[in-house]
């Protein structure tokens, strides 16, 4: 059931993230210098580049220019501006699902399970035609789920963000010197802004003419003539309290991830005890052990989640997925050989972010 910009916002989306996937793709393939690999590898590394990465390369930059302390700072940003990404993350993710959260209260019944005397009635009162009464009630009753699946799962957004600018302003302690590449910042801004409107992309269209509709009448009509918005939380809680395995499941997954991001971001906040220092240690505990970068482990147990959670019928949950790999996986290939560089004693036996794998 798509209206309005339908179907145009879902190939948009997905050209999107396939735009910011395939450079991460071709930089981390074997491709000959000659053909241009080490350039686009170069590039990628230093725009994803942050904290102390970014240092790295400063470092040396500085053995092949008099002007490092100038270059050191060009097209950067403090590190600590990763608060702006979950500010709009909340901002964008908050719109939404009041917006679609109103729209499926407002025009979508309790999800109720079909009967199973509906076919027999639908028989005695419209003869043959029964099988078109039962598919289109069974239509109804998708397209109803549908929007409450979305409802869902942006609650799970939610929750990933507001954690997220907790961390941000309380868990982590930038160093005055951190920075990341402009490049970067740009990117995790376009990052969420898009995430939540691919995770809502089937419901964004019609929500959005519903509640266009809803201004017009308000300023047509006025307020004394509009009834009175009466909210019933069961009528919110019975929806979402009736959706399929497939969201508790991708429910049960999200709050494990986000228990051992939780976790693996509280043992990095805790490396600086004084938060004008720039001494690194090896970070150990919880996914530690086995991986460099368990925080981006646990980030794509979150979104593996997320997508399970929406049922995997939307193509851009998918192609947000498939970003969300390629990234975190190329900033954990970074970080990795960054621990290796920097402690001699570094365990050998971790990988950078899957156990085995990678």
């Amino acid at each position: 059931m798509e209206t309005g910009g339908g179907p145009t916002l879902q190939p948009l989306l997905c050209l999107a993230w396939l735009a910011a996937t395939l450079p991460i793709v071709a930089a981390a393939l074997p491709i000959p210098a000659a053909g241009g690999g080490r350039l686009l590898h170069g590039l990628l590394s230093a725009f994803s580049a942050r904290g102390k990465t970014v240092r790295t390369a400063s470092a040396a930059a500085a053995s092949s220019t008099s002007t490092s302390s100038c270059s050191k700072k060009k097209f950067t940003v403090p590190q600590k501006y990763f608060l702006h990404f979950y500010v709009v993350g909340v901002v964008v993710t908050t719109s939404l699902l009041l917006a679609i959260c109103f729209y499926a209260y407002m025009k979508m019944t309790i999800l109720l399970p079909e009967p199973s005397n509906y076919s027999t009635i639908a028989s005695h009162l419209v003869g043959s035609n029964s099988f078109s009464f039962g598919g289109v009630w069974s239509h109804t009753m998708e397209h109803k789920h549908r929007v409450w699946r979305t409802v869902f799962v942006l609650l799970l957004m939610e929750i990933q963000v507001l954690r997220r600018l907790y961390e941000t302003e309380n868990v982590f302690h930038y160093s005055p010197s951190a920075r990341m590449h402009i490049v970067g910042y740009l990117t995790g801004l376009f990052y969420y802004t898009a995430a939540p409107i691919s995770l809502a992309s089937s419901c964004i269209p019609e929500a959005a003419d519903y509640l266009r509709y809803q201004i017009a009448e308000f300023i047509v009509k006025g307020r004394a003539r509009m009834p009175d918005l009466v909210i019933d939380s069961s009528s919110l809680l019975k929806p979402l309290l009736k959706l399929g395995w497939c969201q508790w499941i991708g429910a049960v997954i999200f709050i494990w991830g986000s228990l051992h991001q939780t976790r693996c971001h509280a043992i990095l906040g805790s490396l600086r005890d004084h938060k004008d220092s720039d001494e690194y240690v090896i970070p150990c505990g919880d996914w530690f052990s086995r991986v460099s970068c368990p925080h981006y482990l646990a980030e794509l147990v979150i979104y593996l989640g997320m997508l399970i959670a929406s049922g995997g019928s939307d193509i851009s949950v998918w192609f947000l997925f498939i970003f969300v790999i390629t990234n975190l996986s190329f900033a954990a290939v970074q970080t990795h050989k960054w621990y290796l560089q920097k402690f001699e004693d570094y365990p050998r036996s971790r990988y950078a972010i899957i156990p085995f794998v990678l």
